[in-house]
């Protein structure tokens, strides 16, 4: 069995971080901020109910955000203004891509914000090249695994 203990922010090429709680989680979110950049992109990948919106509350907190963050799941997109400005989408209940495309969403990526997408496997058609991935599972005893994998340059 992998050790469940919560590890330190990830290393240049990605990482692991397990969670006890979701103030962890948003510490750890909190921190990872310090990573990105004005017009990256974050896809937050994982099941229904695993803390993607509470992760996106750190990314929040570490950008100086004092607005409540909740899910856009019925609206799709929440905007929020800090030092940067973030993005936050909710694919969950796309139908198809044009949805997205219909409320500027492939704008907004490419913006000088950065973007938060929940369920964003779902996106990836639309999305330019080098976005982060972070995906997030449940653990026994309600403990999360946070994987972090930073965008890779492309081979030339």
């Amino acid at each position: 069995m992998p050790d469940l203990t919560p590890g330190p922010l990830p290393t240049s090429q990605g990482g692991e971080f397990v969670s006890t709680n979701a103030d962890e989680t948003r510490r750890f979110a909190a921190q990872l901020v310090s990573e990105l950049q004005p017009g990256d992109c974050v896809l937050l990948i994982g099941e229904l109910g695993v803390g993607k919106t509470t992760f996106v509350q750190g990314l929040a907190q570490g950008l100086g955000i004092t607005e409540p963050v909740r899910s856009p799941t019925f609206v799709l997109m929440h905007e929020y203004h800090g030092r940067i400005s973030l993005y936050h989408f909710d694919a969950y209940r796309i139908k198809n891509l044009d949805e997205l495309r219909e409320i500027g969403f492939e704008d907004t990526v490419r913006s000088p914000g950065i973007t938060v997408i929940e369920w964003g496997e779902k996106t990836e058609k639309l999305l330019p090249w080098g976005c982060w991935r972070v995906s997030i599972e449940l653990l026994p005893n309600q403990m999360r695994r946070i994987r972090v994998e930073r965008p890779q340059l492309p081979k030339t």
